[in-house]
């Protein structure tokens, strides 16, 4: 990563890969150098065995992220740079997590303050989204001459009812915390107090768990959502088969068999 001060903090501990967003300044807006950043921690995150779980956040009080950088998009504009739309290939950082479909392993979103924009992409791109009572999402885009270009179009149709999802991308209405929780968008609302213990609740059923079990599930999720159930059940999934040869394939019984905690290879 290049730079005198990184723009995403980065911690491994207890199998939990810990990624933050640091630029409170300017609400952990995303610029080119960010995406850079996360790029090469996305990278990480998938090829090191030894991490099972990743957990997203922004730092300071006020974000988890509102997006895209404009000043940075300005001035990219007035040097003659293309405008930006749907997807990252070709910009830095590709694939960003908004378009990183073969990342295997789960990710948290702990979203505390506005996710908006970029910030709400990124939150829906989340497997889990654990929100303090004080997060607020939306999708500003259509108000600035913009559409949401890291999948917030696709994903908000997909994870609402049309009619509301349209109602959201259309007008740029935000949404509170408990409108999201009713509509299914986030898993949990709790105090900003209990947001860390929260987020640590979930971490850990996560690490408990068969790691090859959570990816080749997540995989197979992912992948089958817009199949015929029929072919759903048929189709080839790279994390199944990898599980299905593993020691760990056999553990979980052998280990309830013999009253005692699982011990889960990963391999």
């Amino acid at each position: 990563m290049t730079g005198d001060r990184t723009r995403v903090r980065y911690e491994k501990k207890d199998h939990v890969a810990h990624v933050t967003l640091d630029r409170p300044d300017v609400l952990n807006a995303m610029d080119l150098r960010m995406h850079e950043e996360l790029g090469e921690i996305w990278d990480d995150v998938e090829a090191d065995d030894e991490v099972r779980v990743a957990v997203l956040t922004g730092a300071g009080d006020r974000a988890f992220s509102v997006g895209q950088d404009l000043k940075e998009r300005a001035r990219l504009g007035e040097r003659g740079a293309p405008p930006t739309t749907f997807g990252s290939r070709g910009q830095p950082g590709w694939p960003r997590l908004t378009d990183r479909f073969t990342l295997s392993k789960p990710v948290v979103a702990r979203v505390h303050g506005y996710a908006l924009g970029g910030g709400f992409e990124l939150a829906l791109a989340c497997d889990i989204v654990i929100a303090s009572h004080q997060a607020v999402f939306g999708l500003p885009e259509v108000r600035l001459g913009l559409v949401p270009g890291a999948g917030g179009a696709f994903r908000l149709a997909r994870q609402l009812p049309q009619k509301i999802a349209m109602g959201y991308l259309l007008t740029g209405r935000r949404l509170s915390a408990g409108t999201a929780l009713q509509h299914g968008l986030v898993n949990e609302v709790v105090g900003v107090e209990q947001l860390d213990a929260c987020v640590e609740q979930w971490t850990s059923d996560l690490v408990g768990s068969a790691p090859l079990s959570v990816r080749a599930i997540k995989e197979a999720a992912l992948k089958s959502v817009d199949m015929p159930l029929e072919q759903a059940f048929t189709a080839e999934y790279v994390w199944e088969e990898r599980r299905r040869r593993s020691a760990d394939a056999a553990e979980g019984a052998k280990a309830f068999a013999e009253k005692r905690d699982p011990v889960w290879s990963g391999h």
